[in-house]
C-alpha cells in the first residue's frame, strides 16, 4: 500500500513490456466511499495490469469489482496475505486466511458480476494454522468457489508479535507448499511470491509453478525486470531499454504530470533504484532525495541526478 501506484507502475512498464503489473491493495471502503478516480487512474501503457483489493464483504467487493473491471483493469485480485495491523483490525488481509469460507464467498460474489479473471493473493499460513493440510483446505474451499489462480507468498504469516517487515523476513519460506500444491492440482494456476530477487531464481521456480510474482526486489532494483521479457516470455525481439532512455521518457513524463499539479518528489521516490548496482547509484539517490522537494523542481532535477552519475564515473577513473 502506497508503493505501486501510477507513476511506479509507468516507471516499471517501461523496463518490461509483458510482465502483469499490480496495483498497490485498495481497500473496498477507499473505492467506495474515497476518490475513486485516483485509485482507478492509469496510462493505458501500463497493460497489462491487475487491481488488488483489500475486503472481506462479499457485496462490497462484488461491486467494488464491476467498478474496476468498467475501469479497464485486466484482472482483479483480493488480498488475503497482507499481515499490516490496519488491515488486521479491518478484518481483511491474511486473518482471512482463518475464514476460507468468507474468502470463497468474496471470490463467488466477485465472479458473478465480471468477466474479467478474480484471483486470490495468500500465504502459505498464519499463526498456528501452518500445516500444509490446512493451507491445502483454504485453496481447495476457494478454488470450489472458481477461483482457479492463486499467487502464494510461501511464508506463513504472524498477526501478532511480528511487523509486516517481520514477517516478509523472519517466517522461514516454505516453497515446497507451494510446489506440491502445484503437482496435486495441476487444474489450478500457481503462482509463487517470497525471496526471489532474480531472474535466474525465478526461471528455477518456473520449473515447479506456473508464474512468479516478485514484489520488493522489482521496486528496489527495477533494472532487474530489463530482461524478464527476453529470459522468461522468450520475445527476442523486444528491446531493452537502457537506463539513460528510460531517464529520458520519465522526464518527458514528469513535465506532463507537475504541470497537472503533481509533486516532483511523488514521481521520484519510485525510481531511486534504477541505478542500484550501478557506480554512481548512492549519488542518483542522494541527488533526487535532496532536490526533488525544493520549489518549482521538474525533470530538470532528474537530469542533473544523472549527471552526478557522471562525476562519480569520472571521479572513480
Amino acid at each position: 500500500m502506497g508503493w505501486t501506484d501510477r507513476h511506479t507502475r509507468y516507471f516499471l512498464r517501461l523496463i518490461t513490456k509483458h510482465s502483469l503489473l499490480y496495483t498497490e491493495m485498495i481497500t473496498t471502503g477507499a473505492l467506495l466511499h474515497g476518490d475513486r478516480g485516483r485509485f482507478f487512474a492509469f496510462h493505458q501503457t501500463e497493460h497489462p495490469l491487475a487491481i488488488q483489493l483489500g475486503g472481506s464483504e462479499p457485496a462490497d467487493l462484488a461491486t467494488c469489482a464491476a467498478l474496476a473491471e468498467d475501469a479497464g483493469f485486466d484482472e482483479v485480485n483480493i488480498n488475503v496475505g497482507c499481515p499490516s495491523d490496519r488491515v488486521k483490525y479491518g478484518s481483511f488481509g491474511a486473518c482471512l486466511m482463518a475464514k476460507p469460507e468468507l474468502v470463497a464467498d468474496c471470490v463467488a460474489a466477485m465472479q458473478q458480476k465480471v468477466d474479467i479473471p478474480v484471483t486470490v493473493k495468500c500465504r502459505v499460513g498464519i499463526d498456528h494454522m501452518e500445516s500444509y493440510h490446512e493451507f491445502e483446505h483454504f485453496i481447495d474451499t476457494v478454488a470450489t468457489a472458481g477461483c482457479d489462480t492463486f499467487i502464494v507468498h510461501a511464508r506463513k504469516a504472524w498477526l501478532k508479535g511480528l511487523s509486516p517487515k517481520q514477517n516478509r523476513e523472519i517466517p522461514p519460506l516454505k516453497y515446497d507448499y507451494v510446489h506440491r500444491l502445484k503437482t496435486e492440482r495441476p487444474a489450478l494456476s500457481i503462482v509463487i511470491n517470497g525471496g526471489i530477487k532474480t531472474i535466474e531464481a525465478a526461471q528455477q521456480q518456473l520449473a515447479f509453478v506456473d508464474g512468479v510474482m516478485i514484489g520488493r526486489e522489482a521496486y528496489h532494483n527495477p533494472y532487474m525486470l530489463a530482461q524478464v521479457d527476453k529470459a522468461i516470455y522468450k520475445d527476442s525481439a523486444v528491446k531493452i531499454k537502457t537506463r539513460e532512455e528510460i531517464v529520458e521518457i520519465m522526464c518527458d513524463f514528469i513535465d506532463r504530470e507537475v504541470a497537472s499539479g503533481v509533486p516532483l518528489h511523488a514521481i521520484t521516490r519510485h525510481i531511486l533504484g534504477l541505478y542500484q548496482g550501478c557506480r554512481g547509484a548512492k549519488a542518483w539517490r542522494r541527488y533526487l532525495s535532496e532536490n526533488a522537494h525544493r520549489a518549482g523542481a521538474d525533470s530538470r532535477v532528474l537530469r542533473e541526478a544523472q549527471e552526478q552519475i557522471n562525476i562519480a564515473l569520472h571521479n572513480a577513473s
